[in-house]
């Protein structure tokens, strides 16, 4: 861990992320951080829970903080930096960031042509609510950051190191990509164990989460660890009759799970053509059962 220390932190916002950043950063800081939020009652909430200060007054934070982080929706992203841009003073101003996965440095142009040093750095982890649990969870993850070379770089280097995480560089026009392969592994995950959980209590399984644990945590572990070398089952085996019957029991007793089990199978098979896996002779079967009805 870092011992680089704040002055005083100020956060913009008042949700999981804007709590999680305020209880980290105070433990560097040598003042209570100062949260803002657009509802004076949910920020008063979230700066309580986290021994911050609520401030009522954009400006003061602003004056009154050395380094600011932006923890709002990516959709409320562009006013948040308008009003910030309005309050900055002349002079000397904040090491200032934002969170947003999809968005880069390019979001703060507008306060860096003001004189503001800026970054984006977005935790990739979840928030779920836990400031206390989170920034435990902070410790040991990855960071995408993106700024200018130089001090600003190295200055969103040093606020992960202060959360005990580690740095990974986002090029400004790959952080979409970035944001988007984090949501389809992340987001996508828990539809897909959502769907297979109402697939077996549908086939009559009392706890569905006891039965799919250990298998999907292999298979997550697995691959992490290999890729998609780490496949295993019908469709790598070329089994058409298996995923025939998959196919017509899901729209017989789980109609709702047969267009994402449809779609994930299609995905899986076009690279298993791709890496040449499934026997040849096994393809033009399964290209059938999963062709788009």
């Amino acid at each position: 861990m870092t011992d680089f220390r704040f002055h005083r932190p100020g956060i913009v916002g008042a949700g999981r992320v804007a709590r999680a950043l305020a209880l980290a950063l105070r433990r560097h800081a040598t003042e209570p951080p100062m949260l803002w939020g657009r509802s004076p009652e949910k920020a008063g909430g979230a700066a309580t829970a986290v021994g911050a200060v609520a401030e009522p007054d954009l400006g003061r934070l602003i004056a009154e903080c050395d380094v600011i982080a932006i923890a709002v929706a990516d959709d409320a992203l562009t006013d948040v930096v308008s009003r910030i841009a309005a309050a900055l003073p002349a002079g000397p101003s904040p090491f200032i960031f934002h969170v947003s996965g999809r968005n880069g440095a390019a979001a703060l142009e507008t306060l860096g042509k003001t004189g503001a040093m800026v970054a984006a750095i977005h935790p990739a982890m979840t928030f779920t609510g836990d400031p206390e649990a989170e920034v435990i969870r902070m410790t040991g993850a990855r960071f995408a950051i993106t700024a200018a070379p130089g001090e600003a770089i190295e200055r969103a280097r040093q606020i992960v190191a202060s959360f005990g995480g580690v740095a990974v560089e986002i090029a400004e026009d790959r952080r979409a990509l970035y944001h988007a392969a984090l949501c389809h592994a992340s987001n996508h995950l828990v539809t897909l164990i959502s769907g297979a959980a109402h697939g077996l209590e549908r086939a009559g399984v009392d706890d569905p989460a006891a039965l799919l644990a250990p298998l999907v945590r292999a298979a997550l572990d697995n691959s992490l660890a290999h890729g998609f070398a780490g496949l295993s089952g019908p469709l790598l085996r070329g089994d058409a009759q298996t995923i025939g019957g998959h196919l017509e029991t899901l729209e017989a007793h789980s109609p709702s799970l047969l267009p994402a089990y449809r779609a994930m199978a299609r995905a899986t098979l076009d690279e298993l053509k791709r890496r040449e896996t499934t026997p040849s002779d096994h393809l033009p079967a399964l290209d059938r059962l999963l062709a788009v009805p």
